[in-house]
């Protein structure tokens, strides 16, 4: 089961300076650039371990450092304006895919992007003032469309990355879930360490017992210090944990949770050169769509406060169905096709009231 956790956090040249007084607290207080920096840190950091943040679309430097590639088809005409629509006035749906890249590190020579090991949506209110991560968990046994050498037909969703790379992955996403796609990221994964090093480590609380595949490393239940190394090394166990992929999603949210309380408790927001040195590492973890504008995105959840972000998984009925592609994950047909209808009718946290993440699993 996945629990849900209520994380998140430049504006452009198009935010104004006006502050609302009616927000409260800590958060509602902040610049809007720190608002957005904290929403988008959370986004990249549930898809890639890593962390970014909307201050970087201050500075032209950071937006430089982002790469960019061409993450989604070609769209229909009807897809454009309906796209161009949802940036004015509507809900905006993200494609975001995590990385497991090892071509930064000591004998890796992967590419970003050639294990996709998180396929998540991402779903802004028309509002703007709620935000939503769906996990779609990697071995979704779903039709994935032709491209590449792939002809077509039943696979695991992740395959289709392997076949033809992120278009072909929003494609499969985009049929599966009949939402239109807005933009589209990759994260590194890796930058988790950086990241958790640059704000000097963080405590994460678990509730069960985790083994390491990679360096045998036991994190029993409990609370651990970990540094950005110890970090990677967790976020990335999956089959030591509990659960498998559907524990390792729930533990890299906790790394999110962690390094976001650490983040604001240790004044980074208000020293620049902490503050620089993290945004550093975050642009350098990004791979963006062409066509998405990031201020654009950053203008878009400014005012997204953390009470308003929520996280689930695509309800299953079985992590063990067999298949010629080998034991995959079945998505339950009847809970799956109603939550992508919210999410595309912007009802989606109606239907997380009426489903409360202990439903996750549906036991059919």
């Amino acid at each position: 089961m996945e629990s849900g956790i209520d994380v998140v956090g430049e504006p452009g040249e198009k935010e104004q300076p006006a502050a609302n007084e009616k927000n409260k607290g800590w958060f509602g207080s902040m610049p809007g650039w720190k608002k957005a920096l904290l929403v988008l840190a959370a986004l990249v950091l549930v898809v890639a371990g890593g962390v970014t943040g909307g201050g970087y679309f201050l500075y032209s430097r950071y937006e430089n450092k982002v790469s960019r590639a061409e993450l989604l088809p070609a769209d229909s005409a009807e897809d454009v304006a309906r796209s161009a629509a949802n940036w004015e006035s509507g809900p905006l749906n993200l494609l975001l895919l995590g990385s497991d890249s090892r071509a930064g590190e000591s004998g890796g020579t992967s590419p970003i992007g050639e294990r996709s090991d998180t396929i998540m949506l991402l779903h802004i209110s028309k509002a703007r003032d709620h935000a939503t991560f769906v996990s779609i968990p990697r071995d979704s046994y779903v039709d994935v469309p032709a491209g590449g050498g792939w002809k077509g037909g039943k696979n695991k969703i992740n395959s289709a990355f392997a076949f033809g790379g992120a278009p072909l992955t929003a494609k499969t996403v985009k049929e599966l879930t009949g939402v239109t796609l807005d933009g589209a990221m990759i994260a590194d994964f890796a930058s988790i360490r950086d990241m958790v090093d640059a704000v000097d480590g963080v405590n994460v609380c678990i509730d069960t017992k985790v083994t390491s595949a990679h360096s045998g490393t036991v994190w029993d239940a409990g609370c651990h210090d970990m540094d950005g190394e110890v970090a990677l090394d967790f976020v990335r166990q999956r089959y030591g944990v509990k659960g498998g992929d559907f524990g390792r999603m729930k533990n890299q949210q906790l790394v999110v949770k962690s390094l976001i309380a650490k983040v604001q408790s240790s004044g980074t927001l208000t020293n620049p050169l902490k503050l620089d040195n993290l945004l550093g590492i975050a642009a350098d973890s990004l791979t963006v769509d062409q066509k998405l504008d990031l201020r654009d995105l950053a203008f878009a959840v400014r005012e997204i406060r953390p009470a308003n972000i929520d996280y689930r998984t695509v309800p299953y009925t079985t992590a063990s169905l067999k298949t010629p592609a080998g034991s995959a994950v079945k998505l339950d047909p009847d809970l799956s096709t109603s939550m992508f209808k919210a999410i595309a009718d912007d009802t989606v946290e109606q239907w997380i009231s009426a489903h409360p993440a202990e439903g996750t699993v549906s036991g059919r």
